[in-house]
């Protein structure tokens, strides 16, 4: 393929300055930090991707051949990461993990869920002539991760699924897996999340930089945190302690707000992002979208998957009502106390909630539960802005990042309360005994739940996450 290329306009879309959030937090842009996109000016023919390191930064060129176990959904995304891997000079071998819970739901489908992504995978191995291994962890699945989470949800709280099936199964039990039935053949585990690893000081050492590894988007990025934080980067520095250790992988943000997946990342430690690989980490999706058409991939306009992962075809209401049943109690509001209706049960509900409220004469918003008493407070006045939601306390920490705060001392960062472009400037600070954090939003999140993650950023990389453990005030 020759002439001039789309790539010029597959940049990721523009967030409009002034978008807001349900919750109230305004968009800030590309999040901070972030390398600005390098759109390549010829899209390269799909024989010579070989040749452009452009394409493989993500890969670890310069250390091939590496032995690498690709984690394949049979979407777009992990299929490309496959064909870049493979054009990066490794040895690669795909393997699917079969989580989903088909014993649980079987008269909610006619067919099982899994069975057409690894249609789509085996479409895709043989086109490549990639082995592909199936590898069964729904038992794992459902004691890391479903189990807590159902738990959790029957406590009021929020949890998220996500973000631990990335740190206790695919990163997790598959990491257990690959030692115990193959020692340490392999040297990385890669996926098609859209994330960036740098390895070593925070330059693109083997190939993991990023367009923003260069010292003048380094100066770019500093510059812009000194005036974001109104010149306090110096004491960030001075407050966030660098713990000893070997080289370290340091998961930045991507050029694409919209689908960077860092958040969901964010609780693996330092010895699984060591081992990992991204190799979309710098590319948008559009541009993705656009090699896998070049590559003609087998599912290049398959649509990406939407919701809770291992739930597949089934709705998050189903699978509550399946494992928790429902417990009819009041719905009340909550300025006057009376009882308006009555809810199936406190767990069918979230904070900042308006849609599915069974309730006339709204807009209603759940402003809290109450698992004790299985009471869903409502208002319609939700949004009104004598009610601050801006700060919290969060407990749970789980550091990827050898930078992080020091006790005692209110550090200046960023910080994400859920997946999406929008992030909050924040403070946070550490107790004395290191386990309980505060944090103060520079912005208002109507949204804020205990159980939720709060992820936090600085110079665009992420240092770990917590969860929340209640809002202040």
């Amino acid at each position: 393929m020759s002439g001039a290329s789309p790539w010029r306009s597959l940049a990721a879309p523009a967030l409009p300055a002034t978008q807001l959030l349900l919750t109230g937090a305004q968009a800030l842009g590309p999040p901070p930090g972030a390398p600005e996109v390098q759109p390549l000016e010829v899209l390269p023919a799909y024989d010579e991707w070989h040749r452009h390191p452009e394409l493989l930064q993500g890969c670890e060129p310069g250390a091939a051949p590496l032995n690498v176990a690709v984690l394949l959904s049979g979407g777009v995304d992990s299929s490309l990461a496959l064909h870049l891997l493979k054009g990066a000079g490794h040895k690669v071998t795909a393997f699917y993990l079969q989580i989903w819970f088909q014993e649980d739901f079987r008269n909610f489908w006619d067919a099982c869920p899994w069975e057409e992504d690894l249609q789509f995978c085996e479409a895709v191995c043989s086109r490549m002539g990639v082995e592909l291994r199936m590898v069964p962890l729904t038992e794992q699945y459902w004691d890391r991760v479903v189990a807590h989470c159902i738990g959790e949800i029957r406590r009021g709280r929020t949890p998220n699924p996500d973000v631990l099936c990335n740190s206790r199964v695919k990163f997790g039990a598959f990491y257990e897996y690959l030692e115990a039935q193959h020692g340490g053949e392999y040297d990385r585990v890669a996926s098609g999340h859209y994330a960036r690893l740098e390895r070593g000081g925070g330059g693109g050492g083997g190939g993991g930089g990023g367009p923003a590894s260069g010292t003048q988007a380094d100066q770019q990025q500093h510059s812009q945190q000194e005036q974001l934080h109104g010149g306090q980067q110096q004491a960030v520095q001075q407050a966030v302690q660098q713990q000893p250790g070997e080289e370290e992988a340091r998961l930045a943000l991507t050029p694409d707000a919209v689908k960077d997946q860092t958040y969901f990342l964010a609780h693996l430690t330092q010895a699984q992002l060591q081992r990992t690989l991204f190799p979309l980490g710098h590319l948008t999706k559009p541009q993705v979208r656009a090699l896998a058409a070049a590559a003609d991939l087998p599912n290049q306009a398959r649509k990406d998957s939407q919701g809770i992962c291992f739930l597949g075809k089934v709705k998050f209401s189903e699978f509550i009502k399946e494992h928790l049943g429902e417990w009819p109690g009041p719905i009340v509001e909550e300025e006057s106390g009376e009882v308006l209706g009555y809810h199936r049960g406190f767990w069918f509900h979230t904070l900042g909630q308006r849609k599915g409220v069974p309730l006339s004469g709204g807009p209603w918003y759940v402003t809290r539960k109450d698992p004790r008493g299985n009471a869903v407070y409502v208002s319609r006045h939700y949004h009104e802005g004598s009610k601050q939601r801006n700060s919290f306390s969060c407990a749970d920490f789980s550091w990827c990042s050898s930078a992080r705060p020091q006790r005692g001392t209110a550090v200046p960062l960023y910080c994400k309360v859920r997946h999406g472009p929008h992030m909050y400037r924040c403070t946070l600070e550490m107790e004395a005994g290191g386990t309980v954090g505060h944090v103060s939003l520079d912005g208002n999140d109507q949204g804020l739940a205990a159980g939720q993650y709060a992820v936090f950023y600085q110079d665009g990389a992420c240092l770990g996450s917590a969860v929340i453990a209640g809002c202040d005030g």
